[in-house]
């Protein structure tokens, strides 16, 4: 904990939003409320240039919680900080209109347009002349210095292999530990990938409470794997990749997964898929897939800003909201696909690198991502942008 203390500067640029929350980028987004405006999205962004489309597979016949999950991942999208004006398209008013609204709480610009009774050409137009006018606004925005209490920072990992357990998400823990005492805003998730450490994350707890939320959270994933009448999640959990790398049990991937929150930081609260953090500045533990599209897609739809990935035997992804910063601890993988990798920390296993050192790198290079460095994965075009589902449609 001294040696960020002891830092010099730990503040960063941000852009500073309506409601007071920081953005570590200045996003003009294009949000299909369902499937079928996915296209006039796209046609829209096309020809606006500064703006994003974020096409994606639902928002037709969803109920109960899986609407409200829906609903919760469309506005929270929209409201991120990272997003400096949204326009909304759906094929009909009354869903749109309830996602505008909902963005329109942080005060940032957000206006809506359905496709029922205009058609496509009609409605692309009228949603292109808002986001002309959006992304103009949005190009005069500057960038101020914030403090690190005004940090949201969110983090999975991915591809793991006996690297990842070792020292690349000790790596993320090691932040989280110096970071936490300094009122910085953390997130873990991953529920299926603590299966056989759940007890010990419950004892990472900030108090029985907390703890017991978790527990019930955990043994609700059990529930619905046996509800589909199995306890095999072989080439799931370990995944083929989690195996080839070395971790034969989803033990021991539970374990190095767990290894992210670091060795004295508590959580103190359990999030719903998609809930924006009530308590305050801490670590929380997100409900969330493994699956990283998802996971990644619901802690920026949750409101954070910036990703850490540890990935063991490579993975890509990217996400169009939250930029993903990349660390591995696999030579071969920083060696081989180093257009993906942001910070390499393969120098812990080879005694060149402290975990403490490391950590500090990782702070170096999330505050000047922070400031506007890209990531790798924002370089090479990478918007994974997936909804999570929770049940079949009616």
């Amino acid at each position: 904990m001294a040696n960020i203390v002891k830092r010099r500067d730990t503040a960063f640029l941000g852009f500073r939003r309506e409601n007071g929350r920081i953005g570590v980028r200045n996003h003009v987004v294009v949000l299909p409320l369902d499937d079928l405006s996915n296209a006039a999205c796209e046609a829209v962004a096309h020809n606006i240039k500064g703006t994003m489309a974020l096409p994606h597979a639902y928002g037709r016949l969803q109920f109960g919680e899986d609407l409200e999950l829906h609903f919760r991942t469309l506005i929270g999208t929209g409201s991120n900080p990272n997003v400096a004006a949204c326009v909304v398209i759906g094929i009909e008013p009354g869903w749109t209109k309830r996602v505008v609204d909902g963005i329109k709480k942080t005060g940032k610009p957000c206006e809506g347009f359905s496709i029922e009774g205009n058609g496509d050409i009609q409605t692309v137009a009228n949603a292109a002349r808002a986001a002309r006018r959006f992304v103009q606004d949005a190009s005069e925005k500057q960038r101020e210095k914030c403090k690190l209490e005004e940090l949201w920072i969110s983090a999975k990992c991915g591809e793991s292999d006996t690297t990842s357990g070792l020292a690349s998400c000790p790596t993320v823990g090691d932040l989280i530990d110096k970071l936490d005492p300094l009122g910085a805003t953390t997130c873990f998730g991953e529920t299926t990938e603590i299966t056989g450490a759940e007890m010990v994350c419950a004892s990472r707890a900030a108090s029985p409470a907390i703890a017991k939320k978790f527990m019930a959270v955990f043994n609700a994933y059990q529930e619905v794997v046996k509800r589909h009448k199995t306890s095999d999640l072989s080439d799931s959990q370990p995944t083929k990749g989690n195996i080839a790398g070395g971790l034969t049990t989803i033990e021991e991937k539970a374990f190095g997964n767990l290894a992210k929150i670091g060795h004295t930081t508590k959580f103190i609260d359990v999030l719903k898929p998609a809930e924006e953090p009530k308590k305050g500045a801490g670590l929380y533990f997100m409900d969330t897939s493994s699956a990283a599209a998802e996971c990644v897609t619901l802690q920026a739809a949750a409101g954070f800003v910036v990703h850490l990935f540890p990935t063991g035997q490579g993975n890509v992804i990217g996400n169009p909201i939250e930029p993903v910063i990349k660390l591995t601890a696999n030579p071969r993988t920083a060696r081989t696909m180093p257009e993906h990798i942001d910070l390499d920390v393969s120098g812990i296993l080879r005694r060149e690198m402290t975990l403490d050192q490391a950590g500090d790198a990782l702070i170096d290079i999330t505050l000047r991502t922070c400031s506007g460095r890209l990531t790798c994965a924002e370089a090479l075009g990478h918007r994974e942008f997936v909804m999570t589902k929770l049940y079949q449609s009616a």
